[in-house]
């Protein structure tokens, strides 16, 4: 606790100032375990905790929650007589304070000593990182200390605070019980805090509620043959209660059966002892995630227009092994309509390596870092500056109405953004306060014979001044923008008998230099573009066809110039150079891929698909070419590597109230910048992975922000590891990536109060 000690030297030696610690933003609920009807009350919506110095009494400090009121609200509440604006707490081990975990967010607990003895106070602190956590808390244990001992805390050491730390009562256990129970089945109370990572399902038992008539399926699962079957207890998430509760006290069968043999059609079935009450078709869409440390499964069903977020916890480490197991063979086969089996065995390694979940600890760092951490959060004014200065960020252009955007590429050179809103383009300028601006608009795109025409695919060209457009209308050709003229001057014809379905720089940072070469790709083969030659502008030699029907999706490039390359089959290939075969092919999990990106070194690749992205180190571990990257050396067949699946979690998706379908994810790139961020979108949402923790194995690490309208693209400004420009359906903007919020239900449930007021600004085009 002590690392804290010259921090503590500057707020808690200052007898004058009142306030020794401030968190800023959090909610507070009142928890009664007791009462089933609302075991968890929310009493601030949004709060600010603070520890607090008693006036004139040494020694004694003060836990105070403060409501933070919205836009409006503090007005409607001025006639009544009584408002509710803070609940003061004295500081004592009668409290019995300690920190917990509530949906992922970091929480303190208290008891309420005016209220019934199981009756607690818990406040959610959204979005407070580890090292601030820590030091609040450390400041509760001191203020006991003092108040105890009516001496300074200034010269304790840890051993001194240590009996101020709270710890459970353990109780005997009864010798009764549900004689069903699976022998190591443990629920959110019986789980010590220590063994609970972040992306642990805490189940809630909670009474048995009545299957509605809906969820009891329309045949039955006993005459059908079964693939997989175990033991479990079923949850789903409750949005009162904000968390899993039991669907069932006793245990239920969960079993994976083939409803038409033959045909892979596969459906998840729980039962009970009066039959069947889940069921639920195999599908990518259930966005089904595993979490090993408590053996559980958590899925999404789209229930009459509500998505329900499901969790299932299996009754031992091996039933689990085995239901993850089948689950993963029987969706490969959903997805490919071929026999698992008849897969080579480095393919069906692949496949099942692809469930896997490991979540390495959090790496001890240096205390100076730290203590820069809780400071810069403990001191959130310039922040606060920046946010407010975000909001202001948006872009309206006088385009006409009807179509929507449709697409955004991102200026390397000139501080420009493109977006293309049907056969015009909308450019917008990055001004130094990191806002964007409409500048001007590219209007009636048209060939150089003056045929009108949407543009498919753009992409920027020779240090901005060009741009590169693909026509929907003519796919053996592509088209070459001049930016200041703002008018297609040239027809690049490439083959009469190949098409450019996709289209990548040289290499990733091609499109900042006078580089003129572009790659491009049909759907089974790959080829250099170059406008300098005549006739055709494919280049011969640097040409090869693959393997029919390929279905090549995506193409993206490494600082030096090799190539990834997705299909809509779900497999990935690295090359090394165009002309070749593949170094590496990594096989397909089944879901298309609807794009790709790179490092800039090569080592690391993002795939997105509907419901996922997926992460891939390409280094290879071992053998003889150990060291190397699948882009220049081939994978030992038996060491393929392990694919990591960038997923929201269910019950996120439950407040989210829509089906997942993401957006093309970039990392964020820069010459010179190291990745540390994925962005991405669905629906409303812009959604940013902390790329250092997910490298970790901390897969869920995302923040997220609403908009009321849908999010056409997004990316971060290019050298720019903060700035994403988001492109809305009818506006353009710019957001700091301290913006996103970790996802709660008010992140994600809540409109931004900044765009309702701003009716006029989403409804006009930009």
């Amino acid at each position: 606790m002590n690392i804290f000690k010259s921090l503590l030297g500057k707020v808690w030696q200052d007898p004058n100032a009142a306030e020794v610690v401030k968190i800023e933003m959090g909610q507070l609920y009142l928890v009664r375990p007791g009462n089933i009807r609302s075991s968890r009350e929310c009493i601030y919506n949004e709060a600010i905790a603070t520890i607090r110095r008693v006036p004139a009494l040494d020694h004694n400090f003060q836990l105070v929650i403060t409501r933070v009121y919205e836009d409006g609200d503090q007005e409607l509440l001025e006639d009544e007589d009584e408002t509710d604006e803070e609940r003061v707490f004295l500081i004592s081990e009668e409290l019995e304070f300690h920190s917990g975990v509530t949906d992922d967010e970091p929480t303190f607990i208290w008891r309420d000593l005016d209220g019934d003895v199981d009756e607690l106070y818990e406040f959610v602190a959204s979005g407070t990182n580890e090292p601030t956590r820590a030091f609040f808390e450390t400041c509760m244990y001191r203020a006991m200390y003092e108040r105890k001992y009516k001496a300074s805390a200034d010269n304790t050491k840890d051993s001194d605070l240590d009996q101020f730390i709270w710890r459970p009562v353990t109780k005997a256990r009864g010798k009764g019980g549900n004689r069903k129970s699976p022998k190591n089945q443990q629920h959110s109370g019986d789980l010590p805090s220590d063994s609970v990572d972040d992306s642990t399902v805490q189940p809630r038992v909670m009474p048995t509620k009545p299957t509605s008539p809906a969820a009891r399926p329309s045949f039955a699962s006993s005459s059908l043959p079964t693939v997989a079957s175990q033991e479990g207890h079923i949850f789903s998430w409750n949005l009162e209660v904000e968390g899993f509760v039991a669907e069932r006290e006793e245990v239920v069968i969960a079993k994976i059966v083939e409803r038409t043999p033959g045909n892979f059609n596969y459906w998840l079935i729980v039962t009970d002892e009066d039959g069947d009450f889940v069921s639920h078709k195999l599908s990518s869409d259930m966005n089904p995630r595993w979490t090993q440390k408590i053996s559980s499964f958590t899925w999404n069903y789209a229930n009459g227009g509500r998505y329900d977020s499901w969790a299932l916890q299996l009754a031992s480490t091996e039933a689990y092994d085995a239901f993850k197991t089948a689950f993963a063979q029987c969706l490969w086969e959903t997805l490919h309509g071929v026999e698992f089996r008849k897969a080579k065995p480095d393919e069906q390694a692949y496949v099942i390596s692809s469930t896997t979940e490991d979540v390495e600890m959090r790496d001890v760092e240096d205390e100076d870092e730290d203590e820069e951490e809780v400071e810069s959060e403990l001191d959130p004014d310039e922040a606060s500056e920046e946010e407010e200065e975000e909001e202001e960020g948006d872009a309206v252009s006088p385009m006409p109405q009807g179509e929507r955007n449709s697409q955004l590429t991102i200026g390397y050179k000139g501080d420009r953004s493109y977006v293309v809103r049907g056969n015009n383009i909308g450019v917008f300028s990055h001004s130094s306060d990191d806002q964007v601006k409409y500048y001007a608009t590219i209007s009636k795109i048209s060939t150089p014979k003056g045929k009108e025409f949407k543009p498919q695919e753009v992409m920027l060209h020779d240090q901005d001044t060009k741009m590169v457009l693909k026509n929907p209308l003519d796919p053996h050709s592509l088209f070459s923008m001049d930016i200041e003229r703002g008018k297609v001057v040239e027809e690049w014809r490439i083959h009469e008998d190949i098409t450019v379905d996709h289209i990548a720089p040289d290499n990733k940072f091609a499109q900042t230099t006078r580089e003129q070469t572009l790659v491009g790709a049909s759907h089974n083969a790959l080829f250099r573009v170059d406008p300098r030659i005549s006739g055709s502008k494919m280049v011969e030699s640097q040409y090869k066809q693959y393997v029919s029907k390929n279905k090549f999706s995506g193409v993206a490039t490494t600082a030096s110039g090799k190539l990834a390359v997705a299909s809509e089959k779900g497999d990935i290939r690295l090359f090394d150079t165009i002309g070749k075969n593949a170094k590496t092919a990594l096989p397909p999990l089944g879901d298309p891929i609807l794009g790709i990106d790179v490092t800039a070194s090569g080592r690391w690749i993002v795939a997105t698909t509907k419901t996922y992205l997926l992460l891939i180190d390409t280094l290879i571990g071992e053998g003889r070419y150990a060291g190397n990257l699948g882009f220049d050396r081939s994978f030992p067949a038996n060491a393929k590597p392990m694919p990591r699946r960038l997923q929201l979690r269910s019950e996120h998706v439950a407040y989210m109230n829509h089906d997942i379908s993401f957006s093309v994810a970039r990392f964020n790139q820069g010459e010179g910048q190291e990745e540390n961020a994925i962005v991405t979108a669905t629906g409303q949402y812009v959604i940013a992975w902390d790329f250092a923790k997910v490298k970790k194995g901390q897969l869920d690490k995302y923040e997220i922000k609403k908009y009321e309208d849908m999010v056409v693209q997004d990316n971060f400004k290019f050298g720019d590891d903060k700035q994403i420009i988001v492109a809305l359906q009818n506006n353009v903007l710019a957001i700091n990536k301290k913006n996103l919020k970790r996802p709660t239900r008010n992140s994600l449930a809540t409109p931004i109060s900044s765009l309702q007021s701003r009716s006029s600004i989403v409804d006009s085009p930009y």
